[in-house]
């Protein structure tokens, strides 16, 4: 929900952004989220759903970013660890149904009202503190900077993601993952500020390793586009194969709450997408009172997803909601490489530097933990 005087508003790092990019001694690098660039030309004029990421990453270059990468890198890293983690689970009698771990909100939702259900989230972290992660570890060992020396920031669609980039567990050694989080309106406001017309800029690309997504981890930022990405990463994990329509219709859609039964090689699999958190609470209530046919749980804390987030432009109605969406699916359909496991760039970090999925380096760097959380009244 938003304050629609503006007379209330997130906590702002603009000035603490800026400063970092005038400071000679760090090194400043962003990562934008799938949805950005299909909300972010909103703020300028264009039709909802224009996708505009390569004037976005021109615009971010121009304000002075060293290093421009696309979350939809990690998003695929994160397709790699959780279909991994759900394959383990399945096979191993591991704790069911697991729900994904991408929606800060929706963590904390569980540990305040459901902390017995804590142990059926996914391990994973979000793309956003993946990303995080891999920048000041990786990156910082192949650039020759030390890891304190970055600082590393991310354009969001959400609000809650400045409450995830602090949390102590999102970090090592006393250096944060993530240093700063700004949504997409405070970017656009960054950008008119900088006096530029974001139609102007000539489209550029982002930079690599971490910029190379798939469209799985483009289609990350609609409601259901978790769980389309997982299934087809994970029938690919417990069948060697690929499956044979990437699209997965069940899932699709701006409808609160979906269910589907796959056959995954003659096991059947139960997924469930919500958003809102009134649709999970009353999925999670049923499961409390002893429902078993669902294996997997896709959960977003807004509406139709982070298309819809509490940090994108104001004012939206449906028909702007389900313009995006159907931007980030016609991405989908229209670019060659559709899954995770396909995308290149994950490949060679595994190859070059992670080892495997749920390896010891990829469980130290890309995993965390959940902890009971009191509530506020």
């Amino acid at each position: 929900m938003v304050c629609p005087t503006g007379a209330l508003r997130e906590p702002s790092y603009i000035k603490e952004v800026l400063n970092a990019i005038a400071d000679p001694e760090k090194m400043v690098v962003v990562q934008h989220a799938p949805s950005v660039s299909v909300t972010l030309g909103e703020e300028f004029g264009l039709k909802p759903g224009a996708d505009v990421d390569g004037m976005l990453v021109a615009a971010l270059r121009r304000l002075g970013f060293a290093r421009v990468f696309d979350t939809g890198f990690s998003a695929d890293l994160t397709i790699m660890e959780e279909a991994s983690e759900l394959a383990h689970r399945i096979a191993t009698g591991g704790k069911l149904p697991m729900m994904t771990s991408c929606s800060p909100g929706w963590i904390k939702f569980v540990e305040e009202f459901y902390p017995e259900m804590i142990e059926n989230l996914s391990t994973c972290k979000s793309p956003m503190e993946m990303m995080g992660a891999v920048i000041k570890s990786l990156f910082a060992e192949r650039e020759g900077v030390d890891p304190g020396k970055i600082f590393s920031v991310a354009i969001m669609p959400c609000v809650a993601k400045k409450f995830e980039a602090g949390r102590p567990e999102h970090g090592r050694k006393g250096i944060p993952d993530i240093d700063a989080v700004l949504t997409t309106r405070e970017l656009a406001r960054v950008i008119r500020m900088r006096g530029m017309d974001l139609q102007s800029l000539a489209p550029e690309r982002a930079d690599t390793p971490f910029g190379e997504r798939s469209t799985a981890g483009k289609i990350f930022g609609a409601s259901g586009g978790v769980m389309e990405a997982a299934v087809r990463t994970a029938y690919h994990l417990l069948t060697g194969g690929e499956l044979a329509d990437l699209k997965v219709e069940a899932v699709r859609g701006f409808e609160g709450r979906k269910e589907a039964k796959l056959d995954i090689n003659g096991t059947q699999i139960g997924v469930a997408v919500v958003s809102g958190l009134q649709n999970a609470r009353m999925l999670l209530d049923e499961i409390r009172n002893g429902r078993d046919d669902i294996h997997f749980i896709e959960v977003m804390t807004c509406p139709g997803g982070c298309i819809a987030g509490g940090g994108q432009p104001l004012n939206a109605d449906p028909d702007a909601i389900r313009a995006r969406m159907q931007a980030l699916y016609a991405i989908d359909r229209d670019e060659p490489v559709r899954t995770s496991h396909s995308n290149p760039a994950i490949q060679r970090l595994y190859k070059e530097f992670l080892g495997k999925p749920l390896g010891e380096k990829s469980h130290k760097l890309l995993h965390t933990h959940y902890a009971r959380r009191a509530v506020m009244v």
